[in-house]
């Protein structure tokens, strides 16, 4: 039973039919079409597929690419990661005079463990061979 709708669906998709867009006052043929299921799909897909490839050639090869969120130039994008590493310097210059405040206060207000004055610094060594 499963092939006998196959097959009424594939004749069904092949059979041709006749498009005619007439002159509604005269009756008279303007043009004639003769169509099937199958022409009409095809025709239809190649269309879309066309409307798609413009749209993305017109977004990727004009100006219309910096519109998108996320997209930006290559100045941009270097601004950015220098701006990004200068702010990890100012946080870690901050995390340093932290511990360096701190230290001022637990010298000033006799809280020290030992007999030293001062609290060391913990410098990573990776930041060391920088300087």
């Amino acid at each position: 039973m499963a092939s006998t709708e196959n097959n009424n669906n594939l004749k069904r998709i092949r059979n041709n039919y006749r498009l005619v867009v007439m002159n509604d006052d005269t009756y008279e043929e303007v043009v004639t079409f003769r169509l099937s299921r199958l022409s009409v799909y095809i025709g239809l897909s190649t269309v879309f597929v066309i409307l798609v490839g413009l749209t993305i050639a017109l977004i990727a090869f004009s100006p219309l690419k910096y519109y998108i969120p996320g997209y930006g130039t290559r100045e941009s994008r270097t601004a950015l990661q220098v701006l990004k590493m200068r702010t990890d310097s100012l946080e870690q210059a901050i995390r340093y005079k932290e511990q360096y405040i701190d230290g001022v206060k637990k010298v000033l207000s006799g809280n020290t463990p030992s007999s030293l004055d001062t609290i060391a610094l913990e410098i990573p060594k990776a930041d060391i061979s920088n300087e």
